[in-house]
């Protein structure tokens, strides 16, 4: 097993599609649940400070660096006025796969701090949309399939979808597949943001799927330009740049996740994108930033401290 991510736990849906037994040819073709060498779920002692009362104090996390470099979470602190004339955002669900799951926490924080209800049916181990070859295919119906709930149960108005590490597929693929997660927001009564997925270290197990990685984004954004009303793209690249080995990337010790620092960082960048588009009003970090949510087990099973 991969020793640097996350256990990948499939979602419910997930776990009802997968057979209980599986041919060899079968397991060798299927992306490997990856374990990421887990301690105790409850967080290292002292990392509940990590996050400050703005994020201007946050100090680094996996990184002795990631202070020297971190304007533009600095940028990000201002909030901007309240959009009056965007739709109004009482209610926000959140997608994606494990590097989806580190940020919810932080997400969620600053959503409620603003007024907003939130949800997040990111998935480890899965939550891509796109409906590729292979059986990256399954977990795209499996995530339809926990859309379609969520949905039922929680009537967003805005669904934000971060780029999956396995969003593997053709261009066509990656821009069809959005446009039917478009298709399904509207449906829902929903509009549907497609943020781009911070840069991460391209390990072994990535080698053979970076042509996806790097299209995945740039089909995004065309799908957003096909349907201007109800697909909006946001380039996570303002805050994170494009090496995800530099400080400003911020990434945990394996390269690919974020800590309480980084997940913050994005927590307050997103807040500020979704106020220019809808009628919210981001809530500032000192009110969110040094929450309870510091302590969420994901930071525990990522070795953040």
């Amino acid at each position: 097993m991969h020793s640097k991510h996350m256990d990948q736990t499939p979602s419910p849906s997930q776990q009802s599609a997968t057979p209980a037994t599986s041919t060899p040819s079968a397991a060798l073709a299927a992306p490997v649940r990856r374990s990421g060498g887990l301690k105790s779920p409850g967080m290292a002692a002292g990392a509940v400070l990590v996050v400050g009362a703005s994020l201007l104090a946050l100090t680094g996390c996996g990184n002795a660096e990631s202070g020297k470099d971190d304007g533009a979470a600095a940028s990000a602190a201002a909030s901007p006025a309240e959009n009056k004339g965007g739709k109004h955002l009482s209610k926000l669900l959140w997608m994606g796969d494990s590097i989806a799951e580190a940020e919810a926490p932080a997400l969620g924080a600053a959503m409620k701090a603003g007024g907003v209800e939130f949800k997040s049916i990111a998935s480890a181990g899965g939550g891509t949309v796109v409906k590729g070859e292979g059986p990256t295919a399954d977990f795209a119906d499996s995530t339809f399939k926990d859309l379609s709930k969520a949905v039922g149960s929680f009537h967003p108005d805005v669904i934000a979808y971060q780029v999956t590490t396995y969003d593997w597929g053709t261009p066509a693929q990656q821009s069809s597949s959005y446009e039917r997660l478009a298709k399904a927001a509207k449906d829902a009564g929903a509009e549907l943001v497609i943020v781009s997925a911070p840069p991460f270290k391209i390990d072994e197990f990535y080698k053979g799927h970076e042509a996806a990685i790097a299209s995945a984004p740039r089909a995004a954004k065309e799908a957003a330009g096909k349907n201007p009303g109800q697909i909006r793209f946001l380039d996570a690249s303002a805050l994170w740049g494009i090496d995800g080995a530099a400080a400003k990337a911020q990434r945990s010790k394996d390269g690919i996740h974020s800590c309480q620092q980084g997940s913050a960082a994005f927590a307050n960048w997103f807040g500020q994108q979704l106020s220019k588009q809808y009628s919210f009003t981001p809530a500032s970090a000192d009110r969110w930033a040094k929450g309870s949510w510091t302590g969420d087990k994901v930071y525990g099973q990522l070795k953040c401290g």
